[in-house]
């Protein structure tokens, strides 16, 4: 009687499944590396121009030479950009050879916004230095005052201490700011799920796990809820000045929140800057909600990438279902149109811009 060696057995299976699945054993892979095409067919297709001319409130150019205006305002025309703001407008001459440079080539299609240098807070006569130099830069040509997020993360006094984005200190930069009538535009703090625990339940895991310097905690440097509030007494304790809360102030994911705090604070602005992907995903609330606060909302893109404004435009203009966002590291869910009313949109898109920013050209969007 003939028997089989089980040994034999087992690596004849092995070689047969190898032979004849060999699929089977390619499929490995990272979760990161995880990204399936959807079969889905619904109608719709992406929207390479925006349909009204639009004011893009947030956006950063390092380089303001002749040379990169004229690319930059390609690339506008093609996107029916009629101006685009630059947040990064610095201060002194630097600002000065922006204007300048605006004033040379295209004097009614670019905005700069001023920053303020947070270096030696605490000495004696900071407070009035900065106003100072904040006027003469309005003087020189800056249409608003840009707040980064290291004001609360980062900055430190003269005595080694986190300067809150409240402190009493900052305070003549505010009231300077309501006294000119030019907005702020402040970025505070992250994504909430920055400060969370990094496990399974975290939306915005593969981002923190690709991108670790992103993580913060209660003490790097504080609790994500405190520097929230520290920016809020901020616009409440100024009701003069004019707010803009960039990225929604990190409420595009509790929309109810968002608007209770717009209820609060008549001063205080949002733009959409970064978090389209949290519209894109509830667009009956969203939608909702962009039509009751129409009057506060305001048009945003931040990083310069003229390939990713198709989708901020599909997400307001459109009824499409299901369509991508362009990082799956922000996302891990697809996108729908809000079908926004084309007075809703005139205000998202231009309206409330030219009504808060001074000296922007509306004849621009006639």
């Amino acid at each position: 009687m003939n028997r089989i060696n089980p040994s034999k057995t087992s690596i004849l299976f092995f070689m047969v499944m190898m032979a004849a699945a060999p699929a089977l054993f390619s499929q490995e892979m990272s979760f990161e590396e995880y990204n399936p095409t959807s079969t889905l067919v619904v109608p719709g297709k992406e929207i390479k121009q925006a349909k009204f001319r639009f004011i893009d409130i947030h956006s950063h150019q390092r380089d303001m030479s002749v040379e990169k205006l004229t690319s930059l305002l390609a690339d506008m025309e093609r996107l029916n950009e009629g101006i685009m703001v630059n947040l990064s407008g610095g201060s002194g001459e630097s600002l000065k050879e922006k204007v300048q440079n605006i004033g040379k080539s295209f004097p009614n299609r670019f905005a700069v916004f001023a920053n303020v240098d947070f270096e030696g807070v605490g000495a004696d006569d900071w407070g009035i230095k900065a106003a100072k130099q904040l006027e003469d830069d309005v003087k020189n040509g800056a249409k608003g005052l840009k707040i980064f997020k290291s004001l609360g993360l980062r900055y430190k006094d003269i005595n080694g201490n986190r300067v809150a984005i409240d402190d009493p200190r900052l305070d003549p930069v505010w009231a300077k700011c309501g006294e000119l009538g030019i907005p702020v535009l402040i970025h505070a703090a992250d994504p909430k799920p920055f400060w969370d625990a990094m496990d399974s339940k975290n939306e915005r895991w593969l981002e923190l796990k690709t991108r670790p310097r992103r993580k913060r905690s209660a003490t790097d440097p504080a609790p994500w809820e405190q520097i929230i509030q520290e920016q809020h007494n901020v616009f409440k304790k100024h009701p003069k000045t004019n707010f803009i809360n960039a990225h929604m102030g990190w409420y595009a994911n509790n929309l109810g929140k968002l608007g209770a705090l717009l209820d609060a604070m008549p001063n205080m602005y949002v733009g959409i800057s970064a978090v389209i992907a949290e519209l894109g995903r509830q667009p009956q609330h969203a939608r909702a909600f962009f039509i009751k606060y129409q009057d506060r909302i305001l048009f945003g893109k931040d990083s310069w990438k003229p390939e990713e404004f198709p989708t901020y435009f599909r997400v307001l203009e459109s009824n499409d279902e299901y369509f991508p966002y362009y990082k799956k590291y922000h996302a891990f869910w697809s996108m729908y149109g809000l079908n926004l009313p084309d007075e809703v949109l005139k205000k998202v898109y231009y309206k409330n811009a030219l009504k808060i920013v001074p000296g922007l050209d509306a004849s621009l969007f006639e």
